[in-house]
């Protein structure tokens, strides 16, 4: 294991390059990883952790148990001082950092199961929804997450975090929305938009036992026309206080479940 204890040092610098810029995370094909949970998970979805990072102070089991693990199987091993560690966390019970290798996530690789049901979110724009979307998938097993357009780089370290890892065990797709509609169309998904219109219905009153695909838009503008075009199906979540948005984790969640509870 190599002991760093230096900010200067090279390899701090690349990992804290990682963390803060997304080209960085593109020209490497790499991303950082912050505490053991969220390691684990990225391990058990196949993803290749490189390096990992641990502070020189007393760690949790679980860690030392992933860097005897580690030790023999390529994974380099560094071992910072206790004031760099904290420097490079954002949590402060933190005691591990991983760098991964990326995955694809092309419509090319995304494998369905017989009669999907897919969650699509438009040009979503902060890393904190993205990360909500994902662990709403998780939490409903939803078979894919498609993410057109998106503002913000999947990544991110916010994105990971608020997914509490989720992300790594969930199959998330990238792409264009011409893409996502062609990809519909060719595998027969049926596309409900949740949209206002004159045609919209209450979510509780379609039907999506069939091979389906939920589309949201962002909190502030909804889905673009594009997607009520493309769309026959066009639902809302009824609103019965004074505000007339949800957040769109939320939104899409109410929406998810109910197409659970239908499919039972």
């Amino acid at each position: 294991m190599r002991y760093i204890s230096s900010a200067q040092n090279p390899q701090i610098k690349t990992l804290r390059g990682l963390q803060d810029k997304a080209r960085k995370r593109a020209e490497n094909n790499q991303f950082v990883i912050e505490g053991i949970k969220e390691v684990r998970y990225a391990i058990q979805a196949g993803y290749l952790i490189e390096e990992l990072y641990v502070t020189d102070t007393a760690r949790a089991e679980d860690t030392e148990q992933l860097i005897l693990e580690k030790q023999d199987n390529g994974c380099i091993l560094y071992e910072l001082s206790a004031t760099l560690f904290k420097t490079l966390c954002y949590r402060s019970t933190s005691d591990i950092l991983g760098v991964a290798q990326k995955k694809e996530h092309s419509l090319a690789v995304l494998k369905l199961k017989e009669n999907p049901l897919i969650l699509i979110a438009e040009a979503p724009e902060k890393p904190g929804n993205i990360g909500a979307l994902a662990r709403t998938v998780d939490a409903a097993k939803v078979d894919a997450l498609i993410i057109t357009n998106p503002k913000t780089d999947l990544y991110n370290p916010n994105v990971i975090r608020s997914s509490v890892g989720c992300m790594f065990s969930i199959p998330i797709a990238i792409a264009s929305n011409e893409e996502v509609f062609s990809f519909l169309k060719s595998n027969d998904i049926k596309l409900y938009s949740a949209a206002l219109s004159e045609e919209a219905k209450a979510y509780t009153e379609e039907n999506y036992t069939e091979a389906t695909a939920i589309a949201v838009g962002t909190e502030d503008v909804g889905l673009t026309d594009g997607w009520c075009k493309q769309s026959e199906h066009h639902i809302v979540i009824p609103m019965l206080g004074v505000n007339d948005s949800l957040n769109v984790s939320v939104a899409a969640g109410i929406i998810l479940f109910e197409a659970l509870r239908q499919r039972k």
